[in-house]
């Protein structure tokens, strides 16, 4: 088990950081769908403390991580902004692209943006590599493959459908599946995985 939040501790300025967050994606949210609209009146708990409960789960001594699918940037800019971890957000989606860019100069957040499709993204080590409601596992694990090595680990959110995801796994000698519960959601568990590199 990973050591808990320790590891990385919040910024004292984490929580003014996620207010100017907060701001831009309800400003943002009315030219782009970037949540649910059903999620707006608990943007916290959904988005923010969803993504913040990963940090824990971040192995100490990583220094890199990338977010595939960023979305509106959960998990990976919330983590930037928790953890300090050089992150990159690979999002395809132009506008999206453009607001966690946005984002990221107002919070002076650590990341990079790669505005295009995770496979024309060119591969490079990360040390942690997360993603959240972007595919099925097997298709997240071999997108998340392309930037690991042997002691990556893949950190991925996922809801009802985790079991029947996991089942769709290759066995593998040397990978390892932890599930920890979410403190946000009943229905929804975090999945982490070690061992996944390709070779």
């Amino acid at each position: 088990m990973p050591s808990p939040e320790a590891a990385f501790p919040p910024p004292a300025d984490l929580a003014d950081k996620l207010d100017r967050y907060e701001a831009l994606l309800r400003k943002w949210q009315g030219a782009i769908n970037l949540v649910a609209p059903s999620t707006l009146p608990e943007l916290r708990r959904r988005h923010f403390e969803d993504s913040l409960q990963l940090v824990p789960l971040i192995p100490a001594g990583a220094k890199v991580l990338v977010d595939l699918g960023s979305g509106a940037g959960f998990p990976g800019l919330v983590l930037a902004l928790a953890t300090g971890l050089e992150t990159h957000l690979i999002e395809s989606d132009q506008r999206k692209a453009e607001f966690l860019r946005a984002v990221s100069r107002e919070t002076r957040a650590p990341v990079t943006v790669h505005a295009r499709r995770i496979e024309e993204v060119a591969p490079f080590p990360a040390d942690v590599v997360t993603a959240r409601a972007l595919a099925a596992l097997p298709v997240l694990l071999g997108h998340a493959a392309r930037f690991a090595g042997p002691h990556t680990v893949a950190l991925l959110p996922k809801g009802r459908s985790a079991e029947a995801e996991l089942t769709t796994l290759p066995a593998s000698p040397k990978m390892t599946i932890d599930l920890h519960p979410s403190r946000t959601d009943p229905d929804a568990v975090l999945i982490r995985i070690e061992g996944f590199a390709r070779g």
